[in-house]
Parts: structure tokens; sequence; C-alpha cells
């Protein structure tokens, strides 16, 4: 016997194995989907019975899970919640969560509109969007972040009765992102082409808007998952806070808090670009006092096109550099 020959069988026994390992790891890994599979509809139902027993009715209609093998998609038809004795209620749209095999701790999920709300001390709201698109890299025990985009949102009162409904706003885009850094929380966010319906408003009038915002909610790690009834003893450090239209724009930075007794304290800095075009803009949004505002921002353009000036707040006492504004009132 030649030594090809003696080789043949060798790699016949190797490919056998190899192939005996890819199909065992399948069937662990088969074993594996289904049995996820199964305990997420486990826990879905459970989640609802407990719920309901509470009083509180909620379900994600028609619950289904797919994607089987190369994804694990979980999806409803609608989602629901409504408590009586709060008297709370919204619903929105199909609801749509994958993730990729290869990437199994970042699920892509997307809700479909309108939402629709009942709060008590609010008129009920029906707000609607072209896309909403939702981005979680999860961890234990809590997630590395947590982003959200948004395309052609907007929203409108959601009447009882055959009242017409109020147009409130529309955007172009929003979006924003979740992340714990150590024991704080970061937040960035921004919206653009944000357009404010007058009627909302009681016929005042605002340009078009954009705005971002970069803020540490400090200690917020702690704060996630507990009922936060009070602001007292919090603070947040801004970044930057930026609102903006045209050639107009106003950036606040700085840090704030509240302390046990309610009372703000800030040492804000405030930015102006172009004065002028935000006196216009306040004189539109804020007719009644035009004159104040022309005059005083006809002030700061003295001192240049983008002027700052720092926003003191002491003890709830507040301070726009030397011009005193007033005393702010506790906050619970």
């Amino acid at each position: 016997m030649t030594s090809s020959d003696e080789r043949q069988p060798k790699s016949r026994r190797g490919l056998f194995w190899l192939v005996a390992f890819m199909v065992v790891l399948f069937a662990i890994y088969s074993a594996g989907w289904f049995y996820l599979a199964n305990r997420v509809r486990t826990e879905a139902d459970k989640a609802v019975a407990t719920l309901n027993k509470s009083g509180i009715e909620a379900g994600c209609a028609n619950l289904q899970v797919s994607g089987y093998p190369l994804n694990f998609t979980v999806s409803c038809d609608n989602l629901a919640y409504e408590d009586d004795a709060k008297n709370i209620a919204a619903s929105a749209g199909s609801f749509n969560a994958v993730a990729q095999i290869v990437q199994p701790l970042s699920p892509v999920a997307s809700l479909r509109g309108p939402l629709r709300t009942s709060v008590p001390g609010m008129m009920p709201l029906w707000i609607d969007w072209d896309n909403l698109q939702a981005n979680v890299k999860l961890w234990y025990p809590l997630p590395h972040r947590i982003s959200l985009q948004a395309e052609g949102l907007s929203g409108q009162t959601d009447p009882a009765d055959d009242t017409d409904p109020v147009e409130l706003f529309s955007a172009g885009k929003a979006s924003g992102q979740l992340q714990p850094n150590g024991g704080n929380l970061d937040y960035a966010g921004s919206f653009g082409d944000l357009e404010i319906d007058a009627d909302a408003i009681g016929g005042r009038v605002l340009p078009a808007l954009d705005a971002s915002g970069d803020v540490t909610l400090n200690n917020g790690v702690a704060l996630v998952g507990t009922q936060v009834k009070s602001l007292r003893g919090q603070s947040v450090e801004i970044r930057n806070l930026d609102l903006s239209s045209g050639t107009a724009r106003v950036t606040l930075s700085g840090p704030l808090s509240v302390d046990a007794e309610g009372l703000v304290n800030a040492d804000l800095m405030i930015r102006i670009k172009d004065p002028k075009a935000v006196a216009a803009i306040l004189a539109g949004a804020i007719p009644e006092q035009k004159n104040a505002i022309e005059q005083g921002f006809a002030a700061l353009a003295m001192l240049g096109s983008e002027p700052s000036m720092p926003l003191k707040v002491v003890k709830g006492k507040a301070s726009l550099g030397f011009i005193p504004l007033g005393k702010l009132k506790p906050v619970n």
C-alpha cells in the first residue's frame, strides 16, 4: 500500500469529524435559539399577567419570534398600555426588534406610529413619525448605549369628542443618545427644522428652530429604575445647549443643581450670535415685550456680534452679568 493510499482514509476521517462537529454545533445553536424564543414568549406573557393582576391592561398583540437561523426577531402588531386607576393610557403601532447572529447584543428596534397618549393634567396627544428607530448596545447591569433616531415627527392634540385637533409641532429629524459614564449618565441629542404651530402657543410666532445638547446627569446611574419624586439634590453639567434659527444662535453651558431646600444654583455662560436676529425672534414670540427686548439686545450688540455673559443663580437669586433678574421659586 502506498503512502497516498494511507492518507486518503485519514483525510476522510478528518472531514467526517469536522462535519460532525459542525452538525453538533449547529444543533446546540438551534436548541439555544428556540429555547430563547420560548423564553421571550413566556416572560412576555408573565409580564402582561402581572400587570393585569394590578388592574393594568397591557399587551403586545400577536407577539411573534422569528428570524431563525441568522436573526432573532421579536415583533407584534401593536403596543398598548392602560391604567384605569391612574387614568393613564398609551398605544402605538407595530413593533419590530432584530438582533443579528453576528451582533446578538446590538439589537435594532423600530416602532410605527401613531403614539396616542392620555395622562391626567394634559390634553390627549397624537404623535406620529415617518421613521423611528432605536439602537441598543446591551450589557449587564446597564446597556452601554441607547440611541434613538426619528424622521418626520409631528404632534397634535387627540380630542375625545368631535372637536378638531390642534396642530402642535413638526420636526424634520430628531435624535438622542444615552449612555452610562461611571456613576453618571451622559445624554446627547438634537432636532432639526422644528416648527411650532402658532395656535399651540397662543398665536405667537416662532421661526423654524434647530437645537443640540450635551448634558451629564450626575449620579444618574443610581437613579435608573427608581421613582424619582423630587428634583432636590440633583445636579447636571451642561456642556452645551445650542438653539439656533438662521444666523441667530444662543448657547448655554455650565453646572446647574437643586439643593435640599429646592433652591436652584447655577454658574452658566450664555453666548449669543447675531443679537439683532435673536432680538427679532424674541420680539415676534413675545410682542408685548418688544420694546424692552430690542433695547436690551441693542446694548448687547455693542459688545460685538457674538457677546457672552454669565448667568448666575445663587440660592434661587438670578443675575445676568450685573443685572438682577429676580428670584426663582423653590422646585419640588
